[in-house]
């Protein structure tokens, strides 16, 4: 009797101790995740407080904060004559990822503009690399130059710029631009159908902006998917730093609104 005893005790033991070890497992997986999850944010600082315009400079005609967003407006009393932004003051970044929230009404066009230069003819406003957004999702996530070669990449489109001239005159890019694209350009490669990856963005409702901008790879990201890529080659158009902007556009009324803006230096 003793010596079962003994077994049975000694069983009991071994399944203590492996239990004991399965939820030290369990534990430390946990703990992995945790520390995972929190090493992806890593290195994004704030850029907006979420209840004031502080170091970010637009007309308040058409930009507020509400409920916590940065929100863009344009009403039937304040049509715009031409697209006006918001743009960042905190300083003009080269190399660096971008994560944002966005939701845009159907009739809303707007965009996220980057590496960009202030114009001296229009107050409040930009030219250059803009990941494009709009309500009715035929552009969110193409990459569109605003004011200077129009449209890099369609949604969809592995792009390389190539030099076009050794001029970056004003009449020299608006020659080589036809049906609003840059025609110094070769698609490399296929992201997917246009299409089928409008399916991953969701319409009048938040969606993930995450822009990944390194050298001059230029790489949009809507919900985690990969919309466009831009190689940009063209060491006479190209900039590699400038001013960080979102935009509302010429036309109907509309909103746009954003949220949870944080940036890396890379």
């Amino acid at each position: 009797m003793k010596i079962a005893f003994l077994k049975i005790g000694l069983v009991l033991l071994l399944l203590l101790g492996l239990s004991s070890c399965k939820q030290k497992e369990g534990s430390k997986d946990n703990a992995n995740t945790e520390l995972t999850e929190v090493s992806e944010e890593s290195g994004f600082i704030e850029i907006f407080d979420g209840k004031t315009l502080s170091n970010w400079k637009g007309d308040p005609t058409y930009w507020s904060v509400q409920n916590g967003n940065l929100v863009g407006e344009v009403t039937p009393e304040t049509l715009l004559k031409s697209n006006t932004f918001i743009i960042w003051q905190g300083g003009q970044p080269d190399d660096f990822e971008l994560k944002l929230e966005f939701k845009i009404a159907t009739s809303g066009n707007s965009g996220i503009n980057y590496r960009s230069e202030l114009l001296d003819t229009i107050p409040n406003a930009l030219k250059g690399y803009q990941a494009d957004i709009d309500g009715k999702m035929r552009y969110t996530g193409q990459n569109y130059e605003e004011k200077k070669r129009a449209t890099l990449a369609y949604r969809g489109e592995n792009v390389i710029i190539n030099t076009q001239n050794n001029s970056n005159e004003p009449e020299s890019l608006r020659a080589n631009v036809k049906k609003n694209c840059w025609q110094s350009r070769e698609v490399i490669g296929s992201l997917g159908d246009s299409d089928s990856l409008k399916l991953n963005i969701k319409s009048d409702d938040w969606n993930e902006a995450h822009l990944i901008i390194k050298g001059n790879k230029l790489q949009h990201y809507i919900n985690g998917v990969l919309m466009s890529e831009v190689t940009d080659n063209d060491t006479v158009n190209r900039k590699l730093k400038g001013y960080l902007g979102v935009q509302v556009h010429v036309g109907p009324p509309m909103k746009v609104e954003y949220r949870n803006i944080r940036l890396k230096n890379l």
